[in-house]
């Protein structure tokens, strides 16, 4: 049998790691001398260590390898490890996306990029509906399917010219996914509701405008450009945010060329 020191050289870990596992159940002492306290170990407890060192490696947590090796579904607690591991992955290939996008323009370009301007927006007649979507590129297959639900109901209705279709962001918080919201068209009359649809009139109202040019993750800048305009300018939040899609997906190629417009009812000063 070997020491505690001996077996940490054999094993190529350290004397803590040893006694940690020792303590957390995963690799007892062969032995332990009742008069010294030595820990001593045997060659075929290298190869349980040489298991949980692996699996450590691949990521598991001490209870996950403890339920390992115990034998209890180790191929469900390795594919849920796999999953949780590809999913840390994306978030962190999403983070490295954009702290790239952030290095390669100053924060003071990104904002030489937006200006805004106070719009009075007319009252007009929307047919609206309010879903949740689990996410924003979602928009892009529920909302057409929206529009060709109410031509269908109303062959007649026509949307006003120029179009003005917007989403109003329901959630009193920021969230990313199953984001609740109310889609609104324009339309040239009222009719009466029917299912999820609803016919209403919107009053006019006073806006600040910011236009977005491009993909839709660079709204949030938008945003954070139009609310610091706001706050050096002396004007108060009215209302709930609306997003106006100008040019998007369904009229242009390519995400550069999307258009939204950020629009921000606000208070008198």
């Amino acid at each position: 049998m070997f020491r505690i020191g001996e077996f940490s050289k054999m094993g190529k870990t350290t004397i803590k790691t040893l006694r940690y596992y020792d303590e957390a159940g995963l690799l007892k002492p062969q032995s332990i001398d009742p008069m010294t306290g030595y820990r001593f170990y045997t060659t075929n407890q290298l190869m349980q260590l040489h298991k949980i060192q692996s699996l450590r490696q691949c990521g598991l947590s001490i209870d996950e390898v403890r339920m390992v090796l115990s034998g209890e579904q180790p191929r469900f607690i390795l594919e849920r490890r796999k999953a949780e591991m590809e999913a840390e992955l994306r978030e962190v290939s999403d983070q490295l996306s954009r702290l790239t996008f952030l290095l390669q323009e100053k924060q003071e370009e990104l904002l030489m990029n937006y200006t805004a301007t106070i719009k009075d927006l007319p009252g007009c007649i929307v047919y609206s509906k309010k879903l949740t979507v689990p996410n924003f590129r979602s928009n892009f297959e529920l909302i057409p399917a929206i529009g060709a639900k109410v031509q269908e109901k109303y062959p007649d209705l026509k949307c006003t010219v120029p179009e003005y279709c917007f989403i109003v962001e329901l959630d009193k918080e920021y969230r990313e996914t199953d984001i609740h919201l109310e889609f609104c068209e324009s339309v040239d009359q009222m009719k009466p509701d029917f299912d999820d649809i609803h016919f209403k009139e919107m009053e006019p109202i006073t806006v600040v405008s910011v236009m977005c040019k491009g993909p839709y993750d660079r709204i949030p800048q938008a945003y954070a450009f139009a609310f610091q305009w706001m706050e050096e300018n002396g004007y108060a939040v009215g209302g709930a945010p609306r997003e106006s899609y100008i040019d998007g997906i369904w009229n242009k190629e390519k995400e550069e060329d999307w258009l939204t417009e950020i629009q921000v009812p606000i208070l008198n000063r």
